[in-house]
């Protein structure tokens, strides 16, 4: 067995290990929580704002569009593991001394939730190290398992509104309501958000050369993480006042700011995608000509529009398909170009280019005639 496949191996065994325990665990605390229809209320809403967050995530990893089997491992990661590893660790710590509610909330939490949410980053970078090419994709992985830690998080914060077991509402749809206002209307980007500053880290790891800063941007990126998260729980603590003041002066230009920095690395991928295809086919790899059906966003839709068209289903896939090999095969050559490639880049290099011939001949573009069959 080759060592890619070795280490995809590792990281799904892993993962789908950790994934299980935690569900198991969580499904049992969900189970303790509160009765059957509290629960299952709670978990529809908490559900609601993860489709818009996940689409957003999505529209974000466009132009090289993430494995869909790893995404929603992240969220799994995020709603399962991570979540449960952050409750246990949790518990654990408070048997060796006692932790006040204050000191939980802005130390213990901070830094147990944000270490478990990124270990699934970290067996990204140990074991799939080629599906990270750069500050993007680690944004796209981070968000994922922070959306799926919300998620699981808000079913156990409206479960306890509703109970009035939170201690700071009235419980019943009161309680639940006010939480929901907060927690999924308010404030649902926040554990993504935090989570965001471990995935940049991690994205500047993979693109350097520098073993300093494959080594400090991960714990960099960790650190604020921690911080962020640590000052918008401690927020809480001087009520209503404190929370606003932290939300307006901290949060949202944070969003922003990192909005602004995912859109600008978006725009990033495809000058580089641009300069890594162009130099790919001057070394024979690929076909010039096709290098703007990939790069420009509209053009690959028109391209497998087109194909729809022409040639039915089989087409459009054929078309997705060396559509989706190019982007790959560009990716890895910048990172080639760039020093940085993973161990295994002749490997997948060969691959993609032999995906690409076999594809080429049973594809066509606006203007070109469709190769018979």
């Amino acid at each position: 067995m080759s060592a890619r496949r070795l280490d995809s191996a590792t990281f799904t065994v892993v993962v789908t290990v950790t994934v299980a325990a935690g569900a198991l665990v969580m499904l049992g605390l969900l189970a303790l929580s509160g009765a059957p229809a509290v629960t299952f209320l709670a978990a529809l809403l908490a559900a609601l704002p993860v489709v818009p967050l996940v689409a957003c995530y999505l529209w974000l990893d466009r132009y090289e569009p993430e494995p869909r089997s790893l995404l929603v491992n992240g969220l799994l990661w995020g709603a399962c593991a991570a979540t449960a590893i952050s409750i246990l660790v949790g518990g654990v710590g408070g048997l060796f001394g006692p932790v006040t509610d204050h000191v939980s909330l802005a130390v213990v939490a901070p830094v147990t939730e944000e270490a478990a949410k990124g270990l699934f980053l970290l067996f990204l970078l140990w074991w799939r190290r080629g599906e990270l090419d750069g500050i993007l994709d680690g944004i796209v992985y981070a968000g994922m398992v922070g959306i799926g830690f919300a998620f699981t998080e808000n079913i156990l914060y409206l479960a306890a509104a509703y109970d009035g077991t939170d201690g700071v509402g009235p419980g019943g749809i009161a309680g639940v309501t006010a939480t929901f206002v907060v927690r999924c209307v308010i404030s649902p980007f926040a554990h993504p958000l935090f989570t965001t500053f471990t995935g940049i880290g991690i994205g500047i790891a993979v693109g350097s050369r520098r073993r300093s800063v494959r080594v400090l941007a991960p714990l960099g990126g960790f650190t604020v993480a921690v911080l962020a998260h640590a000052v918008w729980n401690a927020s809480t603590v001087f009520g209503a006042a404190g929370f606003a003041g932290v939300y307006v002066v901290l949060m949202v230009p944070a969003l922003v700011g990192l909005g602004a920095l995912a859109l600008w690395a978006r725009r990033h991928e495809a000058r580089m995608l641009g300069v890594a295809l162009h130099d790919a086919a001057a070394r024979g790899l690929l076909p010039a000509t096709d290098i703007g059906w990939v790069v420009d966003l509209r053009a690959r839709r028109e391209a497998r529009a087109h194909a729809q068209r022409t040639g039915g289903d089989d087409a459009a896939t054929a078309m997705g398909d060396y559509q989706q090999a190019m982007v790959e095969l560009g990716f890895l050559h910048h990172r080639l170009l760039r020093g940085t490639a993973p161990p295994d880049w002749r490997e997948r290099g060969a691959r993609h280019v032999e995906r690409i011939r076999e594809v080429r001949p049973r594809i066509a573009f606006p203007g070109q005639v469709v190769p018979t069959r």
